[in-house]
C-alpha cells in the first residue's frame, strides 16, 4: 500500500470523525439530520451486549470494499481498514445522537 493510500484511508476516517461530531446537515432543511436518518445508509449493524443482553453500542458497517469503515458506539471510534493499514480515530460527540437511535432499533 502507498503512503497515498495511507493518506487517502485517514482523511475518510477523518470524515466520517467530523461528521459524527458536527452533524450530517439535511441539503433541503440545513437541519443536522437525526440518527435514524443517518442510519438508513449504512452496510450493516453489529450490536455489543452483555450476558444479560442488555446494549452497549453497536459497530456500525459505513464503507466496504476498499477501504472497510466502521463505527464503534461503544469505544466512540471510527475503525478504517485497508489492506494491511489502520486508522483508528476517536470522537467524543454524537450530535445526531447514532448510538441512542441504535439503543433504540434494539431495545423495540
Amino acid at each position: 500500500m502507498s503512503v497515498t493510500d495511507e493518506n487517502r484511508l485517514k482523511e475518510q476516517v477523518s470524515h466520517i470523525v467530523n461528521t459524527i461530531q458536527d452533524g450530517y446537515l439535511d441539503d433541503e432543511t440545513g437541519e443536522v439530520i437525526s440518527g435514524f436518518d443517518y442510519l438508513t445508509d449504512v452496510l450493516d449493524i453489529e450490536y455489543i451486549v452483555d450476558s444479560k443482553k442488555q446494549y452497549l453500542g453497536a459497530r456500525i458497517l459505513v464503507a466496504f470494499g476498499g477501504p472497510n469503515i466502521w463505527i464503534n458506539t461503544r469505544t466512540q471510534q471510527v475503525e478504517g481498514y485497508w489492506w494491511g493499514s489502520t486508522s483508528i480515530q476517536s470522537y467524543n460527540n454524537d450530535e445526531m445522537d447514532i448510538d441512542g437511535a441504535l439503543s433504540e432499533l434494539y431495545n423495540c
